[in-house]
């Protein structure tokens, strides 16, 4: 009996926008610990189903820790417990038998819930395409050494890339802020060469696509670092701050 966990599900059912939801409480017995966090919602929607109940509506795709879309607060905290690990990564040998396990949406205005677990991240998307493209001129692709960037600069920015567009940031803040997911979106492309000529507009753009999707602003308590499943720092919110400063500066 080892190598199988009792477990007990407060999950957060939701049927839609306007419903006001509530926790449901569900037996989960016989859970292998080898099975990750949403393989095990897997069996217990299964065994809903053939119960003749509704199944736990939840977000997946990759399941590799790559996407994003596995966005739960476990137990209070975005992702659950371990740090730099998304909740398709989390698997329930980091639990034990007879565990209380309490499953939310993340908990953001600008996140509207769809079904359950299920939310409306739609507003990331809307700030990336506040964001617009970069210029570059078409043709052939150019050789990938044909624009000489500093290795620090280019560790720089891809330790900005590595953001996933989970949303955790959000989840953790109590203001509900966007700030990390958009300072490491705005650092990616200004620190590179290719970001360039859109740079000073892009900050702007983004960050009134940011205010007007109805997040808050940062209050510094570093929540979003400690959530964020790629650990992206907070010390990119300051660059983004700089950005913008610097762009006003250059509009007067």
């Amino acid at each position: 009996m080892g190598d199988v966990l009792h477990l007990k599900l407060k999950v957060w059912r939701q049927s839609g926008p306007n419903d006001k939801g509530h926790f449901e409480n569900i037996d989960a017995p016989n859970i292998s610990v080898h099975a990750s966090f949403l393989e095990m919602l897997d069996i217990v929607n299964e065994r809903l189903e053939e119960q003749g109940k509704e199944p736990i509506a939840f977000d997946h795709d990759c399941r590799e820790g790559i996407c994003g879309m596995c966005s739960m607060v476990i137990n209070g905290i975005p992702h659950g417990h371990l740090k730099g690990t998304t909740t398709c990564q989390l698997h329930l040998h980091n639990f034990k038998s007879g565990d209380t396990i309490v499953i939310e949406p993340w908990r953001a205005a600008p996140f509207p819930v769809i079904k359950d677990l299920v939310v409306d991240r739609s507003a990331f998307d809307r700030i990336m395409q506040a964001g617009g493209f970069i210029s570059v001129n078409t043709g052939g692709a150019p050789d990938a050494n044909a624009i000489p960037i500093p290795k620090k600069v280019a560790d720089l920015a891809m330790d900005a890339a590595t953001c996933i567009g989970c949303g955790a940031c959000v989840a953790a803040c109590k203001n509900a802020s966007a700030m990390l997911f958009v300072a490491a979106k705005v650092s990616q492309l200004s620190l590179l060469p290719q970001g360039q000529v859109e740079r000073k507009e892009r900050v702007q753009k983004m960050l009134a696509a940011m205010d007007e999707a109805g997040f808050g602003n940062c209050t510094n308590q570093y929540e979003c670092e400690a959530a964020c499943p790629k650990e992206i720092s907070v010390g990119f919110i300051a660059r983004m701050n700089k950005e913008y400063l610097s762009s006003l500066s250059a509009a007067e």
